[in-house]
């Protein structure tokens, strides 16, 4: 390890798995705008002489696609560098590699120092110091629900469930069977393998509704962190998928009769005391309780194009489908697109069921948060509490992708939070992707409209 000073500013973990081994390469990485993991492998020796390294801003006007939105401003197309500095305290582990390799997360600065105002990173930071000044600590607790399937190497077929340990496809509403889980095993023992050589701490895993569907808890901290750690997960979780002869899907809706795959989000603070903000001294609802709550209803539908950012992604909004159709919230109720859930007073906190597993993990978890600090900043109060089934209200939040952006264009009190650089770009590339979207057909249209319109 002497041979690679900086390793001592890393966490503990990672210095001990490569205790007595000779690092061999070292993945400087960044999360674009969908969230893909782009960067440079350099070996280890030249990682040990470097401070920084380039990549052009243009990753960031680049769609899901590989097309590019005209998002440069008035300096025109010219993808100057970027300078992506490490945070060692993200280096982990990329215990799928052949050799002795480690990844490490980096922030990108602009030549001048300051943080590119559209890396997503950056952007959960400004939305996280924004609380900072109010002399709060947000806390998070993402949920991460995702699909095992079939190898699918034809995009004109629909995907399938993948075959489990028995010979058998996995099957559907199979929620919280011991014996699903067991289906793909060595799926998930790889998973936790992987996680745990990383330093990543898993909550439990549990099955869900639909066929080969599961999902991962985290332990609650801090958003930036644990954005990292969702980022980091995606990966990980492909990647044992994939020793496995299948796919790991983080789609928001991959099988058309399933269920969709949700990031829902838990929210609590602390104040400066160390106290949940939501909680009062006899253990009551606080006056910040309801302002958050009210900051979702009324400005999630806002955020909806950072939180559910592709077409497919309202395919999942369905009634009766495990996911919310409206911004009602209640208590230990499921059919809200807020839910509070049963717990202690010291653990008081609000759900975000909205998001989908499809959102960057930064960009989803600064959405949820800039909402309900508008909430709090504006002392705004929400409806009062729903019972029953919300599945028997109307939908109010968008229904397709276009509504969306137009919503979020509108919404310049977030994007004074967010970053307006950021929200800038972000609308004109992901309009570039939704142009790109319209030029496809769908078997639906040539079905139903060929011959009968």
């Amino acid at each position: 390890m002497s041979a690679n000073p900086w390793l001592k500013q890393c966490p503990q973990i990672t210095q001990d798995y490569l205790l007595d081994r000779k690092l061999d390469e070292v993945e400087c990485i960044i999360a674009d705008l969908p969230g893909i993991a782009r960067g440079k492998a350099v070996p280890a020796s030249k990682f040990d002489r470097q401070s920084h390294f380039f990549l052009p801003n243009s990753i960031y006007f680049q769609t899901l696609t590989g097309g590019w939105g005209e998002a440069a401003g008035p300096e025109g197309f010219t993808e100057p560098d970027m300078i992506l500095k490490p945070d060692y305290s993200t280096t982990t582990a990329a215990p799928w590699t052949g050799d002795w390799t480690v990844q490490v997360i980096h922030d990108a600065y602009a030549k001048d120092d300051t943080p590119v105002p559209f890396a997503p990173r950056n952007v959960l930071k400004r939305v996280v110091a924004a609380y900072e000044k109010l002399g709060l600590r947000p806390m998070v607790a993402p949920e991460m629900e995702f699909y095992l399937v079939a190898r699918n190497l034809d995009p004109a077929r629909p995907i399938e469930p993948m075959m489990g340990r028995s010979g058998r496809p996995a099957a559907a509403r199979q929620a919280y069977s011991m014996s699903a889980v067991d289906e793909y095993g060595p799926v998930i023992d790889d998973i936790y393998d992987f996680a745990e050589v990383m330093g990543l701490e898993i909550d439990g895993i549990t099955q869900e509704g639909g066929a080969g569907q599961l999902e991962i808890n985290l332990r609650h901290g801090h958003p930036v962190k644990l954005a990292d750690e969702v980022f980091f997960y995606k990966r990980l979780i492909r990647e044992a998928a994939l020793k496995h002869d299948c796919y790991a899907t983080f789609m928001a809706k991959p099988i058309a009769d399933e269920p969709g795959s949700a990031m829902h989000i838990h929210h609590s603070f602390l104040d400066a005391d160390g106290n949940n903000i939501f909680t009062g001294p006899q253990g009551g609802e606080t006056d910040a309780f309801y302002h958050f709550i009210a900051g979702l209803q009324n400005h999630l539908p806002s955020t909806i194009a950072l939180q559910a950012p592709y077409v497919n992604s309202y395919r999942r909004y369905v009634k009766d489908h495990a996911a919310p159709i409206n911004l009602e919230w209640a208590r230990d109720n499921r059919t809200t697109g807020i839910r509070v859930p049963i717990s202690d007073p010291e653990a008081r906190r609000v759900e975000n069921r909205l998001a989908g597993m499809d959102c960057n993990p930064y960009l989803g978890i600064a959405a949820s948060l800039a909402a309900g600090l508008l909430g709090i900043i504006n002392n705004e109060r929400p409806s009062r509490q729903f019972y029953g089934d919300a599945y028997e209200g109307d939908g109010d939040i968008p229904r397709e992708f276009g509504a969306a952006l137009n919503l979020f264009d509108e919404a310049t009190d977030l994007h004074d939070i967010l970053g307006p650089e950021f929200a800038r770009v972000y609308s004109i590339v992901k309009r570039a992707e939704y142009d790109e979207f319209l030029h496809v057909i769908s078997p639906w249209e040539r079905e139903h409209l060929l011959t009968n319109v």
